[in-house]
């Protein structure tokens, strides 16, 4: 339970933080610092900075008590049924055949998808992923990794086009870890699209903001990933780019959207998700182009 020491003047500050650092040196992070009575505005100033430090690492320990959880919990399944299947070519259950080894084989896989996931969320939210920019076509872009989902699409029957507006300008941007996002929503959007679905990828350029420096093509480039799938719950919608958000992507390693925003966010941009215009789901990419023109 939350309890504070109450600051009634200047003399008790002291006293007052001194005995709340101790709890937070102690792992209590609901330590607060409460102000009564009349207090100088240094002394105010004082107690609002360490509640709002407070604050952040109780913020913090959270989100990381959630990510242990959350990756214990990722990590087991597959951990399972490497030893299940392990075990049972041990005891002569299951024969070392190809079959088996191949469920193996697919397991790690999983694993180290997870591990890499993790790494690239981690470096992202550190600030300590560098990116390499060069000047990128989007529409180019777009059409790559269409044309790498191609038989994927294909087996599962669902149609898959690309969108793109006439002359766009190049952007200084990463162009593997922009293919990453696309592929990452564009794998994410086929998953979720029955048979004799549709997944559209549109680059486009997206109406200036006023604020905004003008340009020719306007303010930012838009690529849009819309299915006809069966879309996000409602409520589910301002969770979808948290790590491990259940229903955003199930059948993945639950990080693909999380990475995505802090893959945009790290080229300025912004990412969104929302219903499609008839069904499924679209997101919603907004990269700014470089006021000097980046053609």
């Amino acid at each position: 339970m939350r309890t504070a020491r109450a600051i009634r003047g200047s003399g008790t500050v002291l006293d007052a933080l001194l005995d709340q650092a101790a709890r937070v040196e102690a792992g209590d992070y609901a330590a607060r610092v409460e102000m009564t009575g009349r207090a100088p505005g240094p002394v105010q100033a004082l107690a609002r900075g360490f509640n709002t430090m407070a604050a952040r690492l109780e913020a913090n320990e959270t989100q990381r008590r959630t990510l242990l959880a959350d990756v214990t919990h990722e990590l087991r399944t597959p951990l399972a049924v490497v030893q299940g299947n392990v075990e049972a070519i041990l005891d002569g259950v299951h024969p070392a055949d190809e079959a088996h080894l191949a469920a193996i084989l697919d397991e790690t896989r999983v694993l180290d998808r997870l591990i890499e996931d993790l790494r690239t969320v981690a470096l992202s939210e550190s600030g300590a992923l560098s990116l390499h920019r060069e000047p990128t076509d989007l529409g180019v872009l777009s059409a790559d990794v269409a044309t790498s989902f191609e038989g994927t699409a294909a087996a599962s029957g669902i149609e898959l086009i690309t969108i793109a507006d006439d002359d766009l300008p190049l952007l200084e941007l990463d162009p593997v870890r922009t293919r990453e996002v696309l592929a990452n929503l564009v794998a994410n959007a086929l998953r979720h699209t029955p048979v004799g679905g549709r997944v559209e990828i549109e680059a486009r350029a997206a109406p200036r903001a006023p604020a905004a420096p003008a340009t020719p093509m306007g303010w930012a480039i838009e690529i849009v990933v819309r299915d006809t799938g069966s879309g996000i719950a409602p409520e589910l919608l301002p969770h979808v780019f948290e790590r491990f958000a259940r229903g955003a992507a199930s059948t993945g390693s639950g990080l693909g959207l999380s990475i995505a925003r802090g893959l945009v966010e790290l080229h300025g941009g912004t990412i969104s998700a929302g219903p499609g215009p008839g069904s499924g789901t679209e997101i919603r990419i907004r990269l700014p182009i470089d006021p000097g023109g980046n053609r």
